[in-house]
């Protein structure tokens, strides 16, 4: 079972990256999944959840209307779009899974991959 982030790289502020959670030895579609970052020195965050069974996507302030969270069940993947980066943004981005509902609190969350690091930089 395992969890694998990607996609992360160097952006200029302004710019796009979409990363990908793909899943391995189980299938997405039955969890919740969660995008969470963390910067340097910092806790880490929630940025992003997608419900087990679809529908409503949850978003933290910092990122609503440039950041969207989708899930394509066939590739077993979830995707992180961001969009209008900024450098605030720079941070390793890790992915995770719940077996219940959306919930903020990260410690509810296992199956955490490696993450990918996305730093925003002119």
């Amino acid at each position: 079972v395992q969890l694998q982030a990607s996609g992360g790289g160097l952006v200029q502020p302004g710019g796009s990256l979409r990363l990908s959670c793909a899943a391995s030895g189980f299938t997405l579609e039955g969890y919740t999944i969660g995008w969470f970052r963390q910067a340097p020195g910092k806790e880490r965050e929630w940025v992003s959840i997608i419900p087990r069974a679809g529908g409503m996507t949850y978003h933290t302030d910092a990122v609503k209307g440039r950041f969207t969270i989708s899930r394509d069940n066939a590739k077993n993947t979830v995707y992180l779009q961001m969009n209008s980066l900024k450098p605030e943004d720079t941070a390793v981005y890790y992915c995770a899974r719940r077996l219940g509902g959306p919930s903020f609190r990260r410690e509810l969350y296992n199956n955490w991959g490696q993450g990918t690091l996305v730093t925003v930089s002119s």
